[in-house]
C-alpha cells in the first residue's frame, strides 16, 4: 500500500532483524501500552512466548475435521479463527469460521475469553470443545522451485543484491542472509520485462503489536506498475489491500497468508497491456498468481495501474519490491521472461 499513517512511528521503539536488541514484552494485563516489535531473526522471535502460541493447528475426522489460526496480538492476548473442514486451501468452509479472544495465564497456557465454549492451548495442542487440534506447520509446494534455463535469477546469493537490483540490501539475520527492502526506500530490478513468469520467496517479519496496513507492509509491483500485495494477514479475510490482493483491484479468492516467520511463495504468470501504435491501450494487462502454491488469481484483468505502480504503458518494467518500514525480507526471486 503506497500511503499509510505514520504517527505510529513518533517515540516508538523500533525493535527490528537490523538490530540485535531482544522485545521487552510488556506486563500483561498491564497499561497495555504497545510497543512496536517488528523482528526479521527468528531466533529473536523465539525469544518471545507468544510465537510459539501463534500458528496453526488441525485436527478431527471426516465431519469434525476442524483448523484453526491462532493470531497473535501482542501482550499475551490472540485471536482465533476456528473453520470447518481444516485450513484455508486444505479443505476449510471459510464462510463459516467462527474468531474468538482468548488470553495467555500465567501457567502459559492460553484460554478463549468471553464465551461458554471451552478451548485451551497447551503443549502444542488446541482442545476446542471435544476435538483436539495438532500444531502444525505448512510449507509452500513451491517452496525453493527451481528457475529454469533462460531465466533471470535476480536474487539467488550474495552479491545478487548489487548485481541485479537498484538499492539492493542484504539482511544478516541468524539462519542466513537475504535481500531485504526494510530502510531501502524500495529496489526495484536492473532488467525490465514484458511478459514473464515469476517466483519469490518471502518471509513476513513477527510484529504482534501491531494491526492493519503497519503489521509487516511490503509488495511486489509487476512491471513496476500493478501491487501485489505483502503484508501479515494470517487469519483475516483476505480483501484487495492484504496479503495476496492486488491493490485496489482484486482481493485473493482465498487468504492463503501463513503465519509470520514462515517463508511464503508467489508464482506468478504476467501478460502485459497491450498498446496500439497510437499509443491507445487496447487489451489490459492479466495476471495469474498462486500463494503458496494456491491459485488466489485466476488470469485477471489488471485495468489500470495500482497506487504507487509507474503509469501503464508500451514498455517493459522492472520488478519493484516495496520499502514500507518493516523487515520484510526475499529469497529465490526469478524471472523467465516469455518475449
Amino acid at each position: 500500500m503506497r500511503y499509510r499513517h505514520i504517527a505510529w512511528m513518533i517515540g516508538m521503539l523500533v525493535v527490528a532483524g537490523i538490530c540485535s536488541t531482544t522485545p521487552a514484552l510488556q506486563e500483561k494485563g498491564s497499561a497495555k501500552k504497545r510497543t512496536r516489535i517488528a523482528i526479521a531473526d527468528p531466533a529473536e522471535a523465539a525469544k518471545d512466548p507468544d510465537f510459539a502460541i501463534q500458528g496453526e493447528y488441525v485436527g478431527g475426522d471426516g465431519d469434525q475435521k476442524l483448523g484453526a489460526q491462532v493470531i497473535a496480538r501482542g501482550l499475551g492476548e490472540f485471536e482465533i479463527v476456528v473453520y470447518q473442514g481444516g485450513l484455508p486451501g486444505a479443505g476449510a468452509n471459510v464462510t463459516s469460521a467462527q474468531r474468538y479472544k482468548a488470553i495467555r495465564q500465567d501457567n502459559g497456557t492460553v484460554v478463549l475469553q468471553g464465551t461458554d465454549i471451552r478451548g485451551v492451548i497447551e503443549g502444542g495442542q488446541f482442545r476446542f470443545q471435544q476435538t483436539s487440534l495438532k500444531k502444525t506447520e505448512r510449507q509452500s509446494p513451491t517452496l525453493g522451485a527451481r528457475p529454469p534455463a533462460g531465466a533471470v535469477l535476480l536474487f539467488a546469493q550474495e552479491g545478487d543484491e548489487q548485481k541485479h537490483w537498484d538499492r539492493g540490501k542484504l539482511l544478516s539475520l541468524s539462519d542466513g542472509k537475504f535481500l531485504t527492502v526494510a530502510q531501502t526506500g524500495n529496489i526495484r530490478s536492473k532488467q525490465k520485462f514484458g511478459a514473464f513468469t515469476a517466483h519469490l520467496e518471502f518471509r513476513l517479519a513477527w510484529m504482534p503489536n501491531s494491526t492493519g496496513q503497519a503489521r509487516s507492509n511490503s509488495g511486489v509491483y509487476l512491471q513496476d506498475r500493478y501491487e501485489c500485495q505483502i503484508l501479515d494477514s494470517f487469519g483475516l479475510k483476505g480483501e484487495n489491500n492484504e496479503c495476496g490482493g492486488i491493490y485496489t483491484q482484486h482481493k485473493p479468492r482465498i487468504n492463503m497468508c501463513l503465519p509470520p516467520m514462515t517463508w511464503q511463495t508467489y508464482d506468478i504468470e504476467f501478460t502485459p497491456a497491450v498498446f496500439d501504435d497510437s499509443g491507445k491501450k487496447v487489451k489490459n494487462a492479466r495476471a495469474t498468481i498462486r500463494h503458496n502454491g494456491v491459485v488466489i488469481h485466476d488470469d485477471v484483468e489488471l485495468p489500470r495501474e495500482t497506487p504507487g505502480g509507474q503509469k501503464e504503458g508500451p514498455t517493459p518494467g522492472p520488478l519493484h519490491l516495496q520499502d514500507h518500514g518493516d523487515p520484510v525480507v526475499f529469497r529465490n526471486v526469478w524471472v523467465m521472461p516469455k518475449d
